[in-house]
């Protein structure tokens, strides 16, 4: 999602009630960190460390244990929710009204729920098909827009192998853009095609 649409699904959650502010909390984490559905399902509160290097514990597959810094915002957000969560530090960190732990179908309703309110005031949102996996995408996005580099975002989102993380690299068109305009000449002619030289082409003949 670009910024605006992750800004407008954040304030379509209603903080007047506890669910509009339980989602505020995990969408406002799930697109900080990146993190899987499965991993932030099994978050506890006592996974979320809002002290001094601040950051969130989570097990990703593999039962690899992986920890992801937080900003202040999200510590901000996380202080303000586990507050009224009020649960010992074993609970699940994110529960429905019942207080047990949410399920995979009951997180993704919500996010549909709040992308179809956030499109009121979003319209580059309608049509759009947006998931939980979406939130981990736009962190990946996030993070490759800040210049952080890919083997960086690797470790970030758990990633075993590198490959997956240069999926990024080709998904997005910003940055292709962005690379093109390195190389392209300062005067380029309106019109017309670049005819090589016979010397240009003998020093590529011979590459």
């Amino acid at each position: 999602m670009e910024p605006a649409e992750a800004n407008a699904l954040l304030k379509a959650c209603n903080r007047h009630t506890r669910i509009g502010r339980r989602d505020h909390a995990l969408f406002t984490l799930a697109i900080q960190t990146g993190l899987r559905i499965s991993e932030l399902l099994g978050l506890t509160i006592a996974d979320i460390q809002t002290g001094a290097g601040a950051h969130v514990h989570c097990l990703g597959k593999g039962r690899k244990e992986r920890r992801t810094p937080l900003l202040p915002a999200t510590v901000t957000v996380l202080k303000r929710w586990i507050t009224e969560h009020g649960g010992p530090p074993s609970a699940p960190l994110f529960t429905s009204s019942t207080g047990r732990g949410l399920s995979r179908d009951a997180l993704e309703h919500r996010i549909h729920h709040s992308i179809t309110v956030a499109a009121a005031s979003c319209p580059s949102l309608i049509g759009k098909h947006v998931s939980m996996h979406t939130l981990r995408h736009t962190a990946a996005m996030r993070l490759l827009h800040a210049g952080v580099d890919t083997t960086v975002i690797a470790l970030w989102l758990g990633h075993e192998q590198i490959v997956t993380t240069n999926i990024y690299l080709h998904a997005d068109m910003t940055l292709k853009e962005a690379a093109i305009a390195k190389v392209t000449p300062l005067t380029v002619p309106a019109a017309g095609r670049y005819q090589p030289t016979d010397t240009v082409l003998a020093f590529l003949a011979a590459l």
